[in-house]
C-alpha cells in the first residue's frame, strides 16, 4: 500500500477487510459480544489475560471462571489479592493479576471523588485513552483496545499481529512504535472501528502469519507491497533460553506439607516449595526430577524428601526457613499456588506421599 493511499483505494481496502471479517472473523469470542453486560470490564479482563496467553487457553479455562468470581470492578476491588491470585492460577505472569487488582481499587477509589458520571457504578472504568494508560498494567495497545472494543471509540492501536500486517503492507524493513501507530491510524476505518480493528487482529492471527502467510486468502493482498518478499518485512526478537537446575525440599509433618509465601517479584504472594541448600540435599532422599519452563527459563527441578528434624539444624543461609507454613492437602485448594508448585504436588500424589 502506498505511504499515503488515495481515498478511493483506502475505502476499497477497508471494505474488503470488513467483508473478509464478516465471513471469516472470530465472532464467537465472548469478549466481542457488544450486547454483553459489563462490556468494557469484560474487554479489560480479556485483554489483560491475552497479553501473555493464547486465545484458546483463555477461552477454555480462565475467562469465564474469573468473571464468575469477580463479575465487575467493584467485586474485584473488594477481593483480597490472594483470592485474585488463586483465580488467576495457571495463567502465569502473575504481575498481571496483581496489577488488575490495583487497577480495580484505583478505579473504585477515583469514582468516589470524581465528578464524572459512569454508565455503571460497579464498573467505573475510564473510557479516555490517556486515563486508561495511567492505570497499572495498561500499555498503549491495551488502552486502545479497551477504548475501541469496550467503548466504541474510533481509535487505532498496534499489537504483534497488527505490527506484522503493517510491516508487510507498507514494506517496512524496520519501524518505530510511533511510525507503526501512524500507519495504523492512517488506515483506520473511523465509521467501523470496532470491526476494523477486530478484523486486523484476526487477519494477523489467521492469515498474515509469522511463517508461511496465506497471501492468496488475504483481502489486502492486492495492496500489499511486501507480499513477494514477506520474510524481509517481519521483525522478530530472538528468544534467549536460560537453563537452570533448582532443588526443592519436601517437608511433611503430621500429614501437613511445608510451603513458603514468595516475596520475590515474579511469584510475589504465591506459595511455593522451599529451595534447599546443597548440604541438605546430601542428607535427604531424592524423589525425582521434573522439567518446567516459564518465560525464557527452562528448568530442571530436583525434588528431595527432607527429614523434618533437619529444619532445626538448618544454617541461617536457608532463607525460606522462617517463612515456612504447614498445610493439610484440602486447605491447598484455597491457596494461590504457582504452576510449578501444582506440578510438584501432582508428582507427590503419584508417589503416594501427599
Amino acid at each position: 500500500m502506498d505511504s499515503k493511499p488515495n481515498p478511493t483505494t483506502l475505502k476499497n481496502a477497508q471494505k474488503a477487510l470488513l467483508s473478509w471479517y464478516a465471513l471469516y472473523g472470530r465472532h464467537h469470542l465472548p469478549w466481542r459480544d457488544k450486547l454483553a453486560p459489563n462490556r468494557a470490564y469484560r474487554v479489560l479482563i480479556s485483554e489483560i489475560m491475552l497479553q501473555q496467553t493464547q486465545v484458546k487457553a483463555v477461552l477454555e479455562h480462565f475467562y469465564f471462571p474469573f468473571l464468575e468470581c469477580f463479575p465487575n470492578l467493584c467485586a474485584l476491588s473488594a477481593a483480597n489479592v490472594s483470592e485474585v491470585l488463586r483465580a488467576w492460577q495457571g495463567l502465569g505472569y502473575y504481575s498481571r493479576a496483581r496489577n488488575l487488582h490495583k487497577l480495580a481499587q484505583i478505579c473504585i477509589d477515583n469514582s468516589k471523588t470524581s465528578t464524572l458520571t459512569f454508565q455503571d457504578i460497579n464498573n467505573p472504568l475510564p473510557c479516555d485513552i490517556h486515563l486508561l494508560r495511567k492505570l497499572p498494567g495498561i500499555g498503549t495497545y491495551t488502552a486502545g483496545a479497551i477504548a475501541c472494543f469496550g467503548f466504541d471509540l474510533p481509535v487505532s492501536f498496534v499489537d504483534s499481529n497488527i505490527k506484522r500486517i503493517l510491516l508487510r503492507l507498507f514494506a517496512l524493513h524496520s519501524a518505530t512504535p510511533s511510525l507503526l501507530e501512524s500507519k495504523a491510524k492512517l488506515i483506520l476505518n473511523h465509521k467501523e472501528s470496532f470491526n476494523h480493528n477486530q478484523a486486523l487482529l484476526d487477519l494477523g492471527a489467521l492469515v498474515c502469519l509469522p511463517k508461511s502467510p496465506k497471501c492468496k486468502d488475504c483481502p489486502l493482498s492486492n495492496l500489499c507491497l511486501g507480499k513477494e518478499n514477506w520474510q524481509d518485512f517481519t521483525q522478530s526478537k530472538p528468544t534467549k533460553t536460560i537453563k537452570q537446575t533448582l532443588h526443592f525440599g519436601i517437608f511433611i509433618r503430621d500429614s501437613n506439607i511445608a510451603l513458603s509465601k514468595s516475596k520475590e517479584k515474579l511469584y510475589f504472594g504465591l506459595y511455593n516449595f522451599p529451595q534447599i541448600p546443597p548440604h541438605l540435599m546430601q542428607t535427604s532422599q531424592k524423589l525425582g526430577i521434573l522439567k518446567h519452563s516459564y518465560t525464557k527459563y527452562q528448568l530442571t527441578i530436583e525434588i528431595y524428601l527432607c527429614p523434618f528434624a533437619a529444619l532445626d539444624s538448618l544454617s541461617i543461609d536457608f532463607a525460606n526457613k522462617d517463612s515456612l507454613e504447614f498445610f493439610m492437602r484440602n486447605s491447598l485448594e484455597s491457596l494461590p499456588l504457582s504452576a510449578l508448585s501444582l506440578k510438584i504436588l501432582k508428582f507427590l500424589h503419584t508417589k503416594g506421599l501427599f
